[in-house]
């Protein structure tokens, strides 16, 4: 474990290589876990105001899974979770380029609909952000689902950290971000 400031990370972060590789993994982390995708509070807040701008976006199934359920819920741990189709999919997925799962949230925000690109967690993954009463733990979850992403990681020699840097800059900011960096380059050149 390294600790900065009042962030616990998992050395896997730093060790491990990866390169998500949708083709090859069809982008089943939207469809596969024990519940939604994880919010954060404003992010709760967020998916009710852009609602009715990601309605052109949504399936059909992910518009009957929101109305039914709500833009977000609570998990069976009290979490703020995104809603799922039939306890499978985000609703907020949706099927591209044959048979990949992609994020409407971030379709509408690519195409310039929304300002809210998706939420941190979907952005982040396979990086789960924690909060704690003293601490944040930063921990790289390693998914059979990514076997391809890790293969891909290897072969172009890209760690984790690196290949996340856009979502862990927008979630700890550019000062920690170096940090993390610094501390990996420490690491393997002792």
């Amino acid at each position: 474990m390294l600790r900065i400031d009042n962030h616990i990370f998992s050395l896997d972060l730093l060790e491990k290589k990866f390169i998500c590789d949708l083709p090859e993994c069809l982008g089943n982390c939207c469809r596969y876990g024990d519940s939604g995708a994880p919010l954060e509070k404003g992010e709760v807040k967020i998916l009710g105001e852009i609602h009715d701008d990601l309605l052109p976006y949504l399936s059909h199934a992910g518009k009957k899974a929101i109305e039914k359920l709500g833009t977000s819920l609570k998990d069976i741990e009290g979490e703020m979770v995104t809603p799922l189709i039939d306890n499978a999919e985000c609703a907020y997925t949706i099927i591209e380029d044959g048979n990949i799962f992609k994020c409407a949230i971030e379709k509408a925000w690519s195409e310039g609909k929304i300002k809210f690109r998706k939420p941190i967690s979907c952005n982040l993954f396979p990086v789960r952000m924690k909060k704690f009463n003293t601490f944040t733990a930063v921990n790289y979850e390693e998914w059979p689902i990514c076997m391809a992403a890790r293969e891909r990681g290897r072969k172009e020699g890209v760690f984790a950290y690196e290949f996340l840097k856009e979502p862990l800059v927008r979630a700890l900011g550019e000062e920690m971000y170096e940090q993390l960096c610094t501390a990996a380059l420490e690491l393997r050149n002792p």
